[in-house]
């Protein structure tokens, strides 16, 4: 049976999988200002036998009304899967550069289709390199399957829901951003009226690892409906699995995130 522990998975255990015929490494390193750095960085070093997802072309549409990364649809997505050479049998692990910035993202589009299998990489490839684990340069070749779409794990609410919320909202971005001092990546700056800010990078100890512990979390009781959102739906996935390792039942994820509020000028800000 698959416990909320088993979506973290550390270096050494992951190594003692390799060879393992249901499992398939995928690398989710990225950057949101330099859409073509994770592939450097993975055609430079990656674990043995990864193959590389694009969270910019893999795990989203186009950018638009429904944000930065809006969501592709289920149909594209388990498509996608089933060329990377991801099936319902698959355990997936999944990495980035160590941060926690990207990686949740793939870890939470799986649970979307049904696919509980599926582990981040705690501490990402820093952890990888650190233990003093081979690394490869060869890109492999994914024999292609098929993967059926099945009933969500996760949740998803749209601005409409966020909108009539009376839970708990906690927003994933820096707190300059949340405040709208420094917005860097949106035409408008704040918040969603009623968030509370928890930066996904309170989740990352000073060892590159994911934090167990729910005090990060202050504020928020257990048994509250909670909401995550940030810029685009990317680093709110790190806010859900942090809860969920934390002891939390996984909260929503309202993916448009902070770039799809605002693009309608009718919706609450704070400031205004």
């Amino acid at each position: 049976m698959w416990k909320p522990e088993d979506n973290l998975i550390s270096a050494e255990d992951l190594h003692g999988l390799l060879g393992n015929s249901q499992l398939v490494i995928a690398d989710s390193r990225s950057d949101l200002l330099d859409r073509e750095l994770g592939f450097r960085q993975y055609r430079e070093s990656h674990i043995p036998n990864a193959i590389f997802v694009s969270v910019d072309e893999d795990l989203a549409d186009p950018p638009g009304r429904r944000g930065r990364h809006p969501l592709p649809s289920k149909e594209r997505f388990a498509d996608f899967l089933g060329r990377s050479g991801i099936s319902n049998e698959s355990h997936v692990v999944v990495y980035d550069a160590g941060n926690g910035m990207f990686v949740c993202r793939l870890w939470w589009m799986l649970r979307w289709l049904g696919h509980e299998r599926v582990s981040v990489l705690d501490g990402g490839f820093a952890a990888w390199q650190e233990a003093g684990f081979e690394t490869a340069t060869d890109i492999p070749v994914p024999k292609p399957t098929e993967f059926s779409i099945g009933k969500p794990l996760t949740r998803t609410v749209t601005a409409e829901e966020v909108l009539n919320h009376r839970g708990v909202l906690v927003d994933a971005r820096a707190e300059d951003r949340f405040q709208g001092f420094n917005e860097t990546m949106d035409h408008t700056a704040g918040h969603i009226p009623g968030a509370i800010c928890s930066p996904f990078l309170k989740n990352i100890g000073s060892d590159g690892k994911f934090t167990r512990d729910p005090k990060k979390f202050e504020g928020v009781a257990k048994d509250s409906d909670v909401i995550c959102y940030c810029g685009s739906g990317v680093t709110a996935t790190n806010n859900i699995l942090a809860m969920l390792v934390s002891g939390y039942d996984e909260p929503a994820l309202y993916p448009g995130s902070w770039s799809e509020w605002i693009e309608d000028p009718s919706r609450p800000k704070v400031p205004e």
